[in-house]
């Protein structure tokens, strides 16, 4: 039965196609992300080696699935899955706040390592101002609530830095600034919690930090998105000081504002980012504080309150010329069927939308662990359909236009390892014209190049080799070898002619 359903799906896949506006059904570009949370506890007391094991089994799955892109949960409650001289080891690495891991490893510096082995970026997932999940959680000694209780607030039942206080926002900025010195990362990421969701009949504590800081404001609500949009922009700014190729992205909740609050807003009726958590998450694609953007738009096609048409509606009508991804909800999708063709799912009809607009560069799948397991099949149909080509990240224009150099000295030999082919890397100027990954494409002998086919992309590498698939020697073949700078600007490609 599920065999046939996902036939089903394949068989209608050029029918939903022909929604989409664009004409490449296999986009060279796209940003295919995956967010590896460990907040579930998922980690928790593992040893280093099963640790290890599995992020490396997640990896490979990941990329089998197409996936070009890990944002990966570092900083759950101002506590580090990686060594920091600021915050204490997070309890949801080994289970006990401020206890290393033994034997010792960082998490960070190696998901970097198999992230980048594969081709993905890594983008360091970090929550800025929660403290604690619950407050019977137990804080490690050196954790800087107990040295600075000043500066956080109690709401509902979890601790929070007090966004009102320039302290926090030193601390936060700090944190990201070490991040950023110290590990080869490719992204910041912050998701949907900024001041707290709202807890039913208790209002959030903050009229002292409001009479000492909230001069020039009549309005508090102005006055807390204030106070978030400074981080932003603090944050932003000191990305770009240390690591200009870095990206920094947020992943908002799903709705910006409901148009029966604001008539610019969207057919719908829920939480407000703007109104709820305090987050003017346009104001900060519009002054270039964020680099991208990824609603999470969870809700099916269909849902009464926040339809999933809808809101991708909106969004992409509102990106603020910031690049524009989906965050998908890969349970919602396959719980859910097609209104129009309820014998499928909803996947099908998702990524047509997706795809059907200009401004809308990829999407993100929450959790990467249901792709992992392949719930509905989701796994199955990104290999065989939506993910069937690699593809490249898109490039961020604003941040670097301007494409490395070509390779030089392509050439083949043979070594012990086999038949290979050879490059060495352009020279460089600075950091950003470095080439740090290099596409290797296939083309037979007499086919016209075209390198805006992802079909024809046989590795994305951080290498200088790729081994040819020699057999006879007797199948004439050409490959061409490009470029990738940082900011996946693709160089000139070189051509050389072989027998395979």
């Amino acid at each position: 039965m599920r065999l046939r359903s996902f036939l089903v799906i394949m068989a209608l896949l050029c029918v939903v196609g022909a929604m989409a506006q664009t004409s490449n059904r296999y986009p060279k570009r796209e940003f295919r992300a995956a967010w590896i949370q460990a907040v579930n506890g998922q980690f928790q007391g593992m040893s280093t080696e099963k640790m290890q094991q599995t992020l490396v089994q997640q990896l490979n799955s990941l990329q089998e699935a197409g996936i070009n892109a890990i944002i990966f949960q570092v900083r759950p409650e101002a506590d580090a899955l990686y060594n920091s001289q600021l915050e204490p080891w997070s309890r949801f690495l080994t289970g006990t706040q401020g206890k290393a891991p033994a034997p010792y490893w960082d998490p960070m510096e190696f998901m970097i390592e198999e992230c980048h082995k594969r081709g993905m970026e890594f983008h360091a997932w970090i929550n800025p101002y929660r403290t604690k999940t619950n407050l019977k959680n137990e804080l490690a000694n050196n954790h800087v609530y107990n040295i600075r209780p000043q500066w956080f607030v109690t709401y509902g039942n979890q601790l929070y830095f007090d966004p009102a206080l320039p302290e926090s926002r030193k601390h936060i900025c700090m944190v990201v600034s070490d991040i950023i010195s110290r590990y080869d990362v490719d992204g910041i990421h912050m998701d949907d919690y900024f001041y707290p969701y709202p807890v039913a009949g208790a209002s959030y504590p903050d009229d002292a930090s409001f009479e000492r800081y909230g001069q020039g404001f009549s309005n508090r609500a102005d006055w807390r998105r204030s106070n978030v949009n400074i981080l932003i922009k603090q944050l932003h700014e000191t990305i770009r000081d240390i690591k200009p190729w870095v990206k920094f992205g947020v992943s908002p909740f799903g709705i910006y504002r409901n148009q029966a609050t604001d008539p610019l807003g969207s057919k719908t009726n829920g939480l407000q980012n703007y109104d709820d958590l305090y987050a003017d998450v346009l104001l900060w694609a519009r002054e270039g504080w964020v680099d991208y953007n990824i609603p999470q738009i969870y809700w099916e096609i269909g849902h009464k309150r926040a339809d999933y048409e809808t809101l991708i509606h909106w969004w992409a009508r509102n990106t603020g010329n910031r690049p524009l991804f989906i965050g998908q909800s890969v349970m919602n999708t396959v719980e859910n069927r097609d209104p129009q063709n309820p014998s499928i799912n909803q996947l099908p009809r998702k990524m047509a939308l997706q795809r059907a607009y200009q401004t809308i560069g990829g999407s993100c799948q929450w959790p990467a662990s249901a792709v992992i397991e392949n719930a509905g099949r989701y796994k199955d149909a990104l290999i065989a359909e939506y993910h069937k080509y690699p593809a490249l990240i898109p490039v961020f224009d604003f941040m670097d236009n301007t494409p490395p150099a070509k390779v030089k000295k392509v050439k083949t030999s043979w070594t012990a390892d086999g038949y290979m082919l050879f490059w060495t890397a352009p020279k460089a100027k600075d950091e950003m014209d470095k080439a740090v990954q290099y596409v290797i494409y296939r083309f037979d002998n007499k086919e016209k190049i075209d390198l805006d086919d992802p079909s024809h992309i046989v590795a994305i590498t951080r290498d200088n080799f790729y081994k040819l698939p020699y057999e006879k020697g007797k199948t004439k073949a050409r490959y061409v070898v490009t470029a990738l700078d940082r900011i996946h600007n693709e160089s000139e490609g070189v051509a050389k002619k072989v027998k395979l």
